[in-house]
């Protein structure tokens, strides 16, 4: 049940901060440099300040970070500066689309060259979720970007391989916590942003927008899907994200009364009964004694 509701807190945290995402710059018209920079700064002092009230001394845990360590937080800063400045060009649907299937062909892709083919049942599955996340996302998608579209790929590349460094973390707050960190260290390679590309663009309101994002929807979400990656497998992990954009959606239908439409259930209905699919057949591998 831990599980269960770990998880699905770390995805109602992942919808929640692609709407803080979207709102910032495209309604508040906030620079995606600013964005990023204060997405990570906060999570980091956040994740500093939660490290710090369990009595663990941030200068020991930061004394020797491992090659893994600077892996994680590459990825994550990675992750984080290609998705503001995707979204910059690219609509809602078509960066959820390139995303999203980014993220879930590169975490297929490493799991058969790690050796482990998927099975039939767990195939069939993904087919299902993609077909239902493609139905939904695609009609409404505007003809991408290239460097755009280049730019959400280097995301949801570096979200996968985010994702499957987390299968081995054992303490998922200090992992986290020195992964926001180490992020922080690459945030001087985007201040030339402000002259190549754009000056700041700040206000109140998209300032603690990017603030929410950073210190809630981005360290705590993350902190939590470190905590229950080593429970599931690779494909489970992959799959399972692409309920986000039906979360964020269904938090459009509640908070700004969006009205629910037919293409909406459908999609959703062959999204969830894909990710059912895919963890059924990875709850029968266990059962076998095999494991990614």
């Amino acid at each position: 049940m831990q599980l269960v509701i770990f998880t699905g807190l770390a995805l109602l945290a992942f919808a929640g901060n692609s709407v803080l995402c979207r709102l910032a710059l495209s309604q508040l018209h906030m620079d995606a440099t600013s964005f990023t920079l204060i997405r990570l700064i906060s999570g980091a002092l956040m994740l500093c300040l939660l490290v710090t009230i369990k009595g663990i001394s941030l200068p020991k845990l930061m004394a020797r970070p491992g090659k893994q360590d600077w892996l994680r937080g590459t990825y994550l800063f990675l992750y984080a500066a290609a998705f503001s400045y995707a979204y910059v060009l690219l609509d809602t649907a078509a960066g959820a689309l390139i995303l999203f299937g980014s993220v879930q062909f590169t975490l297929v892709f490493m799991q058969i060259k790690g050796g482990q083919k998927p099975a039939l049942q767990e195939v069939f599955g993904m087919a299902i979720a993609l077909a239902g996340f493609v139905y939904w996302t695609l009609p409404d998608a505007q003809r991408p970007s290239p460097l755009g579209a280049s730019l959400m790929i280097v995301s949801g590349i570096a979200w996968a391989f985010y994702t499957l460094a987390g299968k081995n973390s054992r303490r998922a707050d200090l992992d986290t916590c020195k992964n926001f960190i180490i992020s922080c260290a690459f945030l001087c390679l985007l201040l030339p942003a402000y002259w190549l590309w754009s000056p700041a663009q700040l206000n109140g309101q998209a300032v603690l927008l990017a603030v929410a994002s950073g210190a809630i929807t981005s360290a705590l979400g993350y902190w939590l899907w470190y905590q229950v990656l080593p429970s599931l497998s690779t494909l489970s992990a992959g799959v399972l994200q692409l309920s986000v954009p039906i979360l964020a959606a269904l938090g459009g239908l509640i908070w700004a009364h969006e009205r629910i439409t037919l293409p909406f259930m459908l999609a959703s209905l062959m999204i969830l009964t894909g990710i059912l699919l895919v963890i059924l057949a990875g709850n029968r591998r266990k059962k076998t004694g095999v494991f990614d």
